[in-house]
């Protein structure tokens, strides 16, 4: 059932959403409505006579004509009802009544809703309740409800566990004979701690239950043996999957396909299946959809192209094809996918059409968009022997996304790194939170592919700039490389290495010339690189470990590079150095160390073919046709990467060795921080619920989508709420209006022009500064005009004088993606021709603040440049933080431009501000779980 906004025009369409449920399937949470009373009745008699006693505190076998209409007849204000719906059928149900002091109905300003739930029994503990609780939560907010209240039985436990654990402030009693809940609605650190961690928990079971599956079945393999299906069916035999395969091929005419145990339908089958690889033509792949979703397969990887890839059309049948395989409760992978990988002991899986062997075991997690990119880093990591965790390339990623992956990686035992190549990120801000938060434990590398949106990537997009991208990254932990060489480059080093303690590099090695090329390539990636240590050509494979050895010891380093260039026997000698350095680092483990090599082939293959047989995966024979379902994955998220002594990271270029390793320095660096990541200050002084009545009455009368930017003394006020002083401002229409202003701000002032083509452009002579009398005010005034046009086109204004210092550019954002952003820079052309501006995410911490206006390559001007006086860097701090609380404070406030703000040896100012607001969004990421929807 779809209802739309057209066949009833109350009909909140934006409360639908599809949730991933706590054992990773999804289900989609819709208001219900007056079509439903059939679902219901049905719903009704499948709950247990134990659930429907809990529900209505009496024996309830059946609902009434006039249950089902009062349960089904809402006004989506007062009176709510939201389903849990897996196709066609409910789940489960919630609904909220507003009442007043005295417990009877009620209509706004009432805010406070008494709220119920039923769940079906068959669909208990999955957590469907407790999605429905932050949905009905939000709906509730959105119409201003502010507490709920609720009666249970004691013994129904689970649901008095449901209230009790989601975070909210509450108050509960025993009266009457049962418990009497109320919970404060407005979101707390508690409450979204527990929704996040909920979240993470979820998403992390659907991928695992896509990464770890007991049965796979292949659909659409050729008799023939041809074909794309068949592929993808060979390499699952011949890695050894642990658990049961099976083809399927509606014309097949034999029991046996390549050797697997075929079947014409997914029911034929016969036994659960997990994981369906589908591999027919996009037209046919609805019917196949329908019959693993008819069968209970909780999971797709779709191998068919001809979606979002193919044009409008194509993009038409991709949301379809979301749409039908979430109306099963599957998740979904593609479509045009290249397929997945699971190297796991205990699972073996080739789900992939990269042909066996596959990948050996490994530490590193490999995510990619693209097929052919994934295709490519698979080689690449073949070929300088690094094995993998687990590898998943998402296609047109309709469904799973790099942020579902992350949070696996996250708790995955298995994977120490996690590699990512994108081409769009989707959600900044869930992108950039959740990535922070797994760098705090492994180390995660992206590599960003196009610049647009490209065919088949059916995301949100975003405004923000790449560099504003790269900033919120950084700050995220985030290791940013520009291409897929540096992807593996960076990801060879933190998957074998230690993380260095800081950024001090010795540099040893046969070639003098080389060493002096890896002291340049440090001193550009801002690392503090040692006198390299020329060993001359004639160095033995014992000279390189014990200069290496006595690196290592050294306090005076934090990282080794050693250069190698080829002796006259090479091949002699390439396995004798290897085993030296090997040695050197056994010695004296704890740093890291890189070998740039010049035409030394055998010594690349020399560090990395180290594994002993112990480490080695199984030699994997043909898959049966059954075998033993797998096991769960591990779960718990590690505290760092698992350095291997025996594997040294080769590259034949100093600059990609030193690349790699300033990227591991600067995370280390990041890492380190995070034991002080700094906090959000508390400002006596600001006066948040003026600010929010100050905001409604100035949106009272503005349509909803509609911005409103502030006229200038509004701005100012609600600055002045958040202490953000901005200077007065006064129009002066004419000579006169400006001599009248100045007497009211008192001399001296300042004359300058507000037209859109002069604002701020102080180079082009818009602005007179430093008027002490009259006579210099009207001059001046006669002089802008003269030279650049009438009163009525430059729009001049009179203000008080300030005391000098740096004028610079506070700003804050709203993207529709990456949520509340602030940027710092200095004003004038010059820093916005370079782009040299600072980003941050907003809520702004104290360390953020100072980081940020650090962070620009300009900021010596701020601290005392060329002898001149340092400016008052906490002041700024502070405007910045303060600035920030007002965004995250407020949702209405979508844009904040303070330009100019002119840094004192003392203190801040303001010159000019613009504001814009607008009716905040619905929801946001402070919003209920929800499946994107493209």
């Amino acid at each position: 059932m779809r209802m739309t906004i057209e066949s009833d025009p109350s009909y909140p369409a934006h409360w639908e959403a599809d949730v991933v449920l706590r054992d990773g399937g999804t289900a989609r949470i819709r208001p219900i409505t007056t079509e439903d009373a059939g679902r219901l009745v049905s719903f009704y008699e499948q709950v247990s006579d134990e659930s429907k006693y809990y529900r209505f505190f009496a024996p309830y076998p059946r609902l009434s004509d006039r249950d089902v209409h009062r349960f089904t007849h809402h006004d989506y204000v007062d009176r709510v009802g939201l389903a849990a719906t897996i196709g066609e059928e409910f789940i489960g149900t919630v609904r909220y009544d507003r009442i007043g002091p005295d417990g009877r109905p009620a209509s706004a300003p009432a805010d406070e809703a008494e709220v119920a739930f039923l769940v079906q029994d068959a669909h208990q503990g999955r957590g469907v309740a407790s999605a429905l609780l932050e949905h009905i939560g939000a709906v509730a907010r959105e119409r201003g409800i502010r507490r709920f209240a609720a009666e249970v039985l004691p013994a129904n436990t689970k649901m008095i566990k449901v209230f009790t654990d989601v975070g909210y402030q509450q108050k509960r009693s025993f009266e009457d004979g049962s418990v009497h809940l109320t919970l404060d609605l407005e979101p707390t650190a508690e409450s979204l701690a527990v929704q996040r961690a909920r979240e993470q928990r979820a998403e992390a079971r659907s991928v695992q239950r896509l990464l770890a599956p007991g049965s796979v079945a292949v659909v659409g393999v050729s008799r023939s043996g041809a074909g794309v299906g068949a592929a993808a069916l060979r390499n699952l035999r011949d890695s050894g999957f642990r658990g049961h395969l099976y083809a399927v091929n509606e014309a097949v005419t034999r029991d046996l396909l390549d050797g697997v145990r075929a079947y014409r339908t997914v029911e034929a089958v016969g036994a659960p299946v997990d994981l369906a690889v589908i591999a027919v033509p996009a037209d046919r792949v609805p019917d196949a959809v329908a019959a693993c979703g008819e069968h209970g397969v909780q999971g797709l990887v779709v191998l068919s192209a001809g979606y979002g890839d193919s044009g409008p059309a194509g993009l038409a049948r991709q949301r379809e094809l979301l749409r039908q395989v979430r109306s099963y409760g599957m998740r979904l992978i593609g479509p045009n996918a290249y397929g997945v990988i699971n190297t796991a002991p205990e699972v073996e899986l080739n789900a992939s059409l990269t042909p066996a062997p596959m990948p050996v075991r490994g530490r590193t997690g490999l995510f990619t968009q693209s097929g052919a990119i994934g295709i490519a880093l698979l080689s690449a990591l073949l070929r300088r022997g690094e094995g993998l965790s687990s590898f998943v390339s998402a296609g047109n990623r309709a469904d799973v996304s790099g942020n579902d992956i992350l949070q696996y990686w996250y708790e995955d035992e298995a994977t120490d790194v996690a590699l990512m190549y994108l081409e769009t990120l989707g959600n900044p801000r869930k992108f950039t939170r959740l990535a922070r938060r797994t760098a705090a434990v492994k180390p995660v590398v992206v590599a960003k592919g196009g610049r647009h949106t490209p065919a088949g990537h059916v995301v949100p997009g975003t405004r923000l700039s790449e560099d504003t991208v790269s900033a919120l990254l950084r700050q995220a932990g985030v290791i940013r490389v520009d291409t897929v060489t540096e992807l593996v480059d960076v990801g060879l080093l933190l998957a074998s290495q230690p993380l260095p303690a800081g950024a001090r590099i010795a540099i040893l090695g046969n070639s003098e010339s080389l060493g002096v090329l890896t002291y340049d390539a440090c001193l550009t990636q801002g690392l503090r690189p040692l006198p390299p240590l020329d060993l001359t050509t004639a160095a033995s494979p014992e000279d390189f470990r014990t200069a290496l050895a006595a690196a290592l010891a050294s306090d005076d380093c934090d990282a080794v590079i050693v250069t190698a260039i080829p002796w006259v026997s090479e091949h002699a000698l390439a396995d004798d150095l290897a085993d030296a350095l090997r040695e050197a680092v056994a010695e004296a483990p704890g740093k890291p160390v890189a070998v740039v090599h010049v035409e030394l082939a055998e010594l690349v293959r020399a560090l990395s073919a180290t594994r002993g047989p112990d480490d080695e995966p199984p030699a994997h024979p043909a898959a049966d046709a059954a075998r033993t379902p797998a096991a769960p994955a591990a779960t718990g998220a590690t505290a760092a990467s698992t350095p291997d002594p025996d594997r040294i990271p080769s590259y034949p270029a100093a600059e990609r060795a030193v690349k790699a390793v300033a990227e591991a320095v600067r995370y280390g660096q990041w890492r380190r921080a995070l034991a002080d990541a700094g906090q959000v200050p508390e400002y006596e002084d600001i006066d948040e619920a003026g600010a929010a009545a100050q905001l409604a009455g100035l949106l009272a009368d503005v349509d909803d989508g509609a911005v409103l930017t502030l006229a200038d003394r509004d701005a100012r006020d609600l600055l002045a709420r958040y202490g953000i002083r901005v200077l007065p401002t006064l129009p002066a229409p004419s000579p006169d209006a400006a001599v009248r202003a100045a007497a009211v701000l008192g001399y001296p002032v300042a004359l300058k022009t507000t037209a859109p083509h002069l604002r701020h452009r102080a180079d082009l002579g818009g602005v007179r500064l430093d008027l002490t009398t009259e006579a210099e005010l009207r001059r001046s005034y006669e002089e802008l005009t003269d030279a650049l046009g009438k009163p009525a086109e430059l729009q001049p204004v009179v203000q008080p004088m300030v005391p000098r210092g740096v004028d610079t550019v506070v700003r804050s954002v709203i993207d529709p993606a990456a949520g509340a952003v602030l940027s710092f820079g200095l004003a004038g052309v010059a820093s916005e021709l370079l782009g040299d501006t600072a980003h941050r995410l907003v809520p702004a911490t104290d360390r953020d603040a100072a980081a940020l206006i650090r962070s620009i390559r300009a900021a010596p001007l701020l601290f005392g440049w060329r002898g001149s006086d340092p400016v008052d860097t906490p002041a700024l701090e502070e405007t910045l933080l303060r600035l920030s609380r007002l965004v995250d404070d407020h949702p209405e406030v979508i844009g904040v431009t303070l330009e100019p703000v002119v840094v004192a040896v003392e203190g801040v100012c303001a010159l000019s501000a613009t504001v814009r607001v607008a009716h905040p969004p619905a929801r946001g990421d402070l919003g209920p779980r929800t499946l994107p929807s493209y």
